[in-house]
């Protein structure tokens, strides 16, 4: 027998999900972007992150599943918080790795990554239907993330389990990633993602987190940099140079320090630059 599909509920409206006005005849219609953060990182008694202030900026929250971050307590709460606040709900499938926080490689075969990655989907899925709520996307976490840009056989598990659970889930990824190329072999819905708190190197990969200055704290600076990556689809690079960048949601990661400040900042430039803000 099939397993049963989850049973997908429209999400609370919210202004993040108000009718932008018409483009008038002969206006260029509005740019329109998501705005994502990673929430649900807590476990336990360790507080990670300012999940409450963020889901007031964020459109869509990627919600830890419990092997690099969260647990079912936290996981339910963060769930229903972003239920409340209108943000579409994502699963945010990582290693299991709680003390290295799923940022450190693990050797782990193809097959064994689609089984991680399914068992997280499935844990989130029933907690976010007993509240009522349903996952619209699915991003992985840390090193998996990472190992999906440049490792097809990592990308292509990844991309499996998500089509084997639910082939409607929007999987998102770093643009031109091995694991968007495999989602959209697959049929799936992709995403390409940008980031305004991190810093990039000229090939178009996220600086490691070690280097210097991978990590963007000024919100001012973070907001200018989404900005331009929506409305230009340009990205400096660390070393000075620019490359081009074509973006369907932006993160604001949950754990940046300030990251509510951050994403407030990053919500009110986009508006204010003319851009809609919504989920994907």
């Amino acid at each position: 027998m099939s397993p049963r599909r989850p049973v997908f509920a429209k999400a609370p409206a919210s202004r993040a999900e108000a009718t932008p006005r018409r483009a008038r005849v002969g206006e260029s219609p509005r740019p329109k972007i998501d705005l994502n953060a990673d929430v649900g990182e807590s476990f336990g008694i360790y507080k990670i992150g300012e999940d409450e202030l963020l889901l007031r900026s964020i459109t869509s929250g990627s919600i830890a599943c419990g092997f690099h971050a969260g647990d079912p307590t936290v996981m339910r709460h963060t769930v229903r918080l972003a239920a409340q606040a209108g943000v579409s709900i994502g699963a945010h499938p990582g290693f299991p790795d709680l003390a290295g926080f799923g940022r450190r490689d693990m050797s782990i075969e193809p097959r064994e990554i689609a089984d991680l990655v399914l068992y997280q989907l499935g844990a989130l899925s029933a907690i976010a239907r007993a509240e009522g709520a349903a996952l619209r996307h699915v991003k992985p976490h840390g090193a998996l993330y990472n190992m999906s840009v440049r490792r097809a056989d990592t990308a292509e598990a990844i991309a499996r389990a998500v089509a084997s659970f639910d082939d409607t889930l929007v999987l998102v990824g770093l643009p031109g990633s091995e694991l968007l190329s495999a989602a959209t072999r697959l049929g799936l819905p992709v995403a390409a993602e940008g980031f305004a708190d991190r810093s990039y190197e000229k090939d178009g990969s996220l600086t490691p987190r070690h280097v210097a200055g991978a990590v963007v704290s000024d919100p001012g600076h973070a907001a200018e940099r989404a900005v331009r990556m929506v409305r230009d689809r340009k990205v400096a690079a660390r070393d000075g140079s620019t490359f081009s960048l074509k973006v369907d949601t932006i993160c604001v990661h949950g754990d940046t320090p300030g990251a509510a400040d951050l994403a407030a900042a990053v919500r009110a430039g986009l508006e204010q630059a003319g851009i809609t803000v919504a989920a994907l």
